[in-house]
């Protein structure tokens, strides 16, 4: 299993940004993806997640009519829309596949909102 997560950058408060994780070595259309993220001194904890045929979305209250979650099975990659960001959204933010067996992450990408 390998994700590689992509399309973080310094933003300002208010801004967007799209986060994409490119996945391989499993059967991706079969799994929830979901994505999370670790501010510095913080658990790392749940952003959003989606079911394998992308039918059922769940979102963290914190960014919940902010974030949108999708996934393109033809392409093995998952998406994460990020908009009206705020300062307290500044994060690693890190993929996962539901796949059995141990947790696989990817080397997740850094999102810095600030002015």
């Amino acid at each position: 299993v390998q994700l590689v997560e992509s399309g973080g950058g310094l933003v300002q408060p208010g801004g967007s940004l799209r986060l994409s994780c490119a996945a391989s070595g499993f059967t991706f259309s079969s799994y929830a993806m979901s994505w999370y993220r670790q501010a510095p001194g913080k658990e790392r904890e749940l952003v959003a997640r989606i079911t394998s045929a992308g039918g059922s979305r769940n979102y963290a209250d914190s960014v919940k009519g902010r974030f949108t979650i999708s996934r393109d099975n033809a392409k093995n990659t998952v998406y994460l829309q990020m908009r009206s960001l705020k300062p307290e959204d500044t994060a690693v933010y890190y993929c996962l596949a539901h796949v059995p067996g141990p947790d696989y992450w990817g080397q997740g990408t850094q999102v810095t909102v600030s002015s």
